[in-house]
């Protein structure tokens, strides 16, 4: 006989059958959907538990993937039509250059390595010059004595006979001089009679061919050396050169006491061409530096500009238009008389006053003495009352008002 169920007992049953009735629902919806549907909505079996026919799957596009562009290369830049210009630098256009002007005076310079050093200096000195060439004949390591090394006499000689153009020539020689001599007589030692004599003999012949060939030559001096015993031969070569080389017609030039101290001794500074205070001598004690072949040179170049304007008389630079000259280089002369129907030409101005002395008396127009435009007799009463009330009656001055010995009250 079958059991029949009460209304209590679905009260335990109902449960149990919707948990089961839930359970298959769901494995019927894992068995039936897509593993995408299931993977996007897991709640949908929910919904169609309760829907008879349920609504059709919607296709869910796959979500599509990032793919990062390839670098694309930078266009290349255009290039300018314009001309490049190197350094970044501006093109600019240059001035015509100034046509070369071809040397006409030419100054030879001989000598040793002190002889170098003078045209280096002199060839600085006449830079703004360029009519003026200096030619470099000196000879390093050379002198008077060894002529088996270099030959001065004989190389003067081929000089002068050449043809090559010399308007004026210069002598430094003698800092390697301290040394034997050798001639066809035999061989002396420094400073001896007869070395004396071949030496000066040397000095004579060399001058002599330059004044045959009506050649104007100076020949300049030993400096002062930091060697006391070498000083003391240059000083002695000196004087050979003073009295051979003018017996031959050549002119000497002393720099002793340019290159010494205010005692007369030697000094590596000194003062250059502009005042300044600066190193003039080398290390060694005998050569310059460029500032000292500089101040060298200085003492030589007033007898080369003497000549040179004597054979070169149109070559000087054209005198300032603002002094009363022509760019010409002629002068307006102050009495000339203006020409009809034109302004008299202005005088020139003077380039300094009249020199007058800073101790002087001042001095009025008529030449007098400047003095006070005062009555003689008025000044002359006023003077002596001073001088009775102060120094005869001893009474003091009177007081003028804001001076310090006025002791008065102010008054308002």
């Amino acid at each position: 006989m079958a059991k029949k169920f009460g209304p209590g007992d679905w009260g335990w049953r109902l449960p149990r059958l919707a948990a089961a009735l839930a359970a298959m629902a769901f494995l019927l919806c894992l068995a039936g959907s897509q593993p995408a549907l299931a993977q996007i909505d897991p709640f949908g079996w929910f919904e169609q538990l309760f829907q008879p026919n349920p609504p059709p799957r919607r296709a869910v596009k796959p979500r599509p993937e990032m793919h990062r562009a390839a670098p694309q290369p930078y266009p290349a830049r255009p290039r300018s039509s314009r001309p490049a210009v190197k350094g970044r630098e501006k093109a600019i256009a240059k001035a015509p250059a100034k046509p070369a002007v071809a040397p006409a005076y030419f100054v030879a310079v001989l000598g040793d390595s002190l002889g170098q050093m003078l045209a280096q200096g002199l060839g600085e000195a006449f830079e703004n010059r360029p009519e003026v060439a200096i030619l470099r004949k000196a000879k390093e390591n050379s002198g008077l004595v060894r002529d088996d090394f270099f030959d001065w006499t004989q190389a003067t000689r081929d000089l002068l006979a050449s043809g090559e153009k010399i308007d004026f020539a210069v002598m430094l020689i003698g800092s390697n001089d301290r040394q034997s001599l050798r001639d066809a007589n035999g061989s002396y030692e420094p400073r001896s009679p007869e070395w004396q004599a071949a030496y000066t003999q040397r000095i004579e012949t060399i001058a002599a061919m330059f004044r045959d060939k009506k050649i104007p030559l100076v020949w300049v001096g030993l400096p002062i050396l930091r060697s006391e015993r070498l000083s003391g031969d240059a000083l002695a070569f000196n004087e050979f050169y003073r009295a051979y080389a003018e017996k031959a017609g050549a002119t000497y030039i002393d720099i002793w006491e340019a290159f010494a101290d205010e005692g007369s001794h030697y000094s590596a500074f000194g003062p250059d061409i502009n005042g300044q205070t600066v190193r003039l001598r080398a290390g060694d004690g005998v050569h310059f530096t460029k500032a000292g072949a500089r101040k060298l040179a200085h003492f030589v170049e007033p007898a080369i500009r003497r000549n040179l304007g004597e054979v070169l008389p149109n070559t000087e630079p054209a005198p300032n238009p603002a002094n009363g000259a022509k760019p010409d280089g002629t002068e307006t002369p102050a009495n000339v008389s203006a020409l009809p129907g034109t302004e008299a030409p202005s005088a020139p101005k003077p380039v300094a006053g009249p020199i007058l002395p800073l101790t002087g008396p001042v001095l009025a127009p008529g030449g007098e003495l400047a003095t006070r435009t005062t009555t003689a007799g008025t000044a002359n009463n006023a003077a002596r009352t001073l001088i009775e009330q102060t120094l005869q009656q001893g009474r003091p001055l009177a007081p003028k008002p804001g001076r310090a010995d006025d002791f008065s009250w102010p008054r308002n």
